[in-house]
């Protein structure tokens, strides 16, 4: 120990023994003549690049033996044709890298595998890779085209904004999902596998308005002249693409025009609100009406059999509570629109009271419904 620290010392305050002391420094590990002349190789590869800083937290000093080698390309070597997706031909916007090693803009890819969960070039499977949704953007693919081509890159985000921009509209193209009968505050589950909603879901969520409309099916014109809007709650992925999406309904609208968008169908719609009633003698019998349609449908509904009232129950929830206002909103009264979907009625009859302005005459074809009902066997 006194001998290591003697030596120690005279190395420290550079006595004679501190050339002694380097010598045995520098001569452990010993190389051999071949690892010299690779070591040696290395040191010209290294000393050939030139200087270069490291940033080690917030030490901005040179670190001598951690130094990595840092070029740069001219920006003239530089071509934006060299950084196309293969799949859209267009600058990679958002670029992700699949494990097989292709890449592509990441919603190029999540169309793709809407289709099939295969890399669209080498046909490999994304199984895995489409179930844990991990759709990371490739840093350093991004900041290379953000640093050697910025004005390409401006040009293809102004370009990406004026789609989410033009696809965020709730009255001019909106989505269309043609399925079923959906109605206001009414739950409306739904599950997608189609690849056109697959798209359409995911559009809805990027931009934000979780919304689309939700109209039946027409054997002339694709679907009806009239629907309801749905507000996305949740959406449930499931591995192999398909997704479970719970929506409640919102407002009710009128179809203006049609057409179509990479699949699925589109439309330009206007909202309907009921017409409310101003007098206070019409506005009372309205809700007397109202009183008399409600307590006949509690006693409807209490007279089902539990197995009927086990799965209105589980799907729609239970009826609206009585509300004191009728009127509050442009649909009028929730339990109605409750009604309209538990009740067995043909759905182009549900359609013509889902058009109707009047809460008057929808209070009224209920009540007609529901006195059937009542007078048949409750099979």
């Amino acid at each position: 120990r006194a001998g290591r620290r003697s030596r120690t010392q005279s190395l420290r305050s550079g006595g004679p023994g501190t050339e002694e002391g380097l010598k045995r420094v520098c001569s452990a590990p010993q190389l051999g003549g071949q690892d010299k002349g690779t070591l040696l190789k290395r040191k010209l590869s290294a000393s050939e690049v030139g200087p270069s800083l490291v940033h080690s937290g917030g030490n901005k000093h040179k670190k001598q033996g951690e130094a990595v080698a840092c070029r740069t390309v001219p920006a003239d070597l530089v071509e934006a044709t060299d950084f196309e997706c293969s799949l859209c031909m267009r600058l990679f916007f958002e670029p992700v890298t699949t494990p097989c090693g292709h890449t592509f803009c990441r919603s190029c890819l999540e169309r793709c595998l809407d289709h099939t969960p295969q890399c669209p070039l080498c046909k490999k499977s994304l199984k895995q890779y489409l179930a844990s949704r991990r759709y990371k953007v490739t840093q350093v693919l991004d900041e290379v085209i953000k640093r050697y081509l910025p004005t390409e890159h401006l040009e293809r985000e102004s370009a990406h904004v004026e789609e989410t921009k033009e696809l965020s509209d709730l009255t001019r193209n909106v989505p269309i999902f043609v399925c079923t009968m959906a109605y206001p505050t009414v739950p409306c589950p739904l599950h997608v596998f189609e690849p056109r909603y697959r798209l359409m879901i995911r559009r809805c969520m990027e931009t934000g308005t979780r919304q689309f409309g939700m109209c039946i099916s027409d054997s002339q014109k694709g679907f009806v002249d009239y629907g309801c809007m749905l507000q996305i709650r949740s959406v449930h992925f499931l591995p192999d693409g398909r997704s479970v999406v719970d929506t409640v309904g919102g407002q009710r609208f009128r179809v203006l025009s049609r057409g179509m968008r990479d699949g699925y169908c589109i439309a330009d719609i206007e909202y309907l609100e009921d017409v409310k009633v101003r007098d206070s003698r019409e506005l009372a019998r309205l809700q007397e009406l109202h009183d008399q349609v409600y307590d006949q449908a509690r006693t409807w509904f209490q007279n089902l059999k539990s197995r009927f009232c086990g799965q209105i129950l589980q799907h729609f929830g239970p009826m609206p509570e009585r509300e004191a206002d009728i009127q509050a909103t442009p649909n009028g009264p929730a339990c109605c629109w409750w009604l309209l979907a538990v009740l067995p009625v043909d759905p182009r009859y549900q359609l013509s009271v889902l058009s109707l302005l009047s809460l008057r005459e929808r209070l009224l074809k209920i009540q007609h419904i529901l006195t059937y009902l009542q007078s048949v066997p409750n099979d």
